[in-house]
């Protein structure tokens, strides 16, 4: 019985260290925002294209549900629950590896956008994509959005259906026998 924990662990380590690498950039780089931006005029880094600029947002993505912290941190630890729950579930072996870091690199951005409503009651953004007139956004946002797409990416394109069983429940799990019975 110890022998598995202590391989557990092992395993799951690579995804610890990506996760507190990445919810500490994200909150170095909002305590930056906080400390250098706020009650400042927006930095522009490329001109007409990319800008720092402070922001409160109360709201979720995209500033929906303006001041609806209760429910955005409800649903906000929810979300991180099932997102919990699917790496611990995930298989530990060298195909599914970098799946793990970066469901640990969107657990971290969830948690790291969860930490400042906490922390303050809304989220500091600070990047402005001024090219297209986008909504000002964070690292953590970063995070979620670009592992979200990769993970989107992988589970339709790379893994296959069996190799998704782990998520099934064990009453839900057929055997290669079974599925062999339902086909005829």
């Amino acid at each position: 019985m110890r022998k598995n924990k202590f391989v557990i662990g092992k395993m799951l380590l690579p995804d610890l260290v990506a996760f507190f690498a990445a919810f500490i950039l994200d909150q170095f780089t909002k305590y930056l925002a906080i400390s250098r931006l706020k009650n400042q005029q927006a930095i522009v880094l490329i001109e007409g294209v990319l800008e720092l600029e402070y922001l409160e947002n109360t709201g979720s993505a995209f500033s929906l549900f303006q001041n609806k912290t209760v429910f955005i941190l409800l649903l906000g630890f929810m979300v991180l629950a099932i997102l919990i729950f699917i790496i611990c579930k995930l298989p530990q072996d060298r195909r599914f590896r970098i799946a793990h870091l970066l469901l640990a690199m969107l657990i971290a951005g969830a948690v790291g956008n969860l930490t400042d409503r906490i922390r303050f009651g809304f989220v500091v953004d600070f990047i402005s994509f001024v090219l297209i007139h986008f909504p000002v956004f964070n690292v953590a946002d970063c995070f979620v959005v670009v592992c979200t797409l990769l993970l989107f990416l992988l589970f339709m394109f790379v893994y296959k259906e069996e190799d998704l069983e782990f998520l099934q429940t064990k009453k839900g799990r057929l055997t290669k026998q079974d599925k062999e019975k339902d086909k005829e």
